[in-house]
């Protein structure tokens, strides 16, 4: 198995809200990403009646399950991640355009620091037409629970 699809495998989320397709290229440094947003997500239904639009939160989350846990899970690779407990502890938001649904979003994160198991990416988002949909900074802890 390659380790894109291995780092999916390893994520701890499933559907309907795991928000990464496949990942497209990942190092020590970035790591990108892609997700499609079908239009049978529930969210859809009432965001907004008549002119369904992806809410931010549903942005940041794909930005952050590609761009911090992704990376995350990659760093500690040599690592058995088996129990892995990931927390959200800051983010810093802008948002430019909006997703609708059946549209494909790419993620593009950069590594601005990973110690004492603490990762902030600086994560940006763009639509197929390659215009920027969003960006944040995105910090979570990772911690691996070990067996006694």
């Amino acid at each position: 198995m390659d380790k894109n699809q291995w780092i999916i495998d390893n994520l701890p989320y499933s559907d309907p809200f795991r928000f990464v397709d496949q990942i497209d290229s990942i190092d020590e440094e970035r790591v990108e990403g892609r997700y499609h947003f079908h239009k049978d997500h529930d969210f859809y239904k009432g965001h907004f009646k008549n002119n369904p639009v992806t809410p931010g939160v549903i942005l940041s989350e794909c930005m952050a399950q590609i761009g911090v846990v992704s990376l995350g899970i990659y760093l500690l690779r040599d690592q058995d991640i088996k129990g892995l407990e990931i927390g959200l502890t800051s983010i810093s938001a802008d948002y430019y355009i909006p997703v609708f649904p059946d549209e494909t979003v790419i993620v593009k994160s950069e590594k601005k620091y990973f110690r004492f198991n603490k990762l902030k990416c600086l994560c940006k988002m763009y639509n197929e037409d390659e215009k920027l949909v969003c960006k944040a900074e995105i910090a979570g802890m990772m911690k691996i629970e070990k067996d006694d």
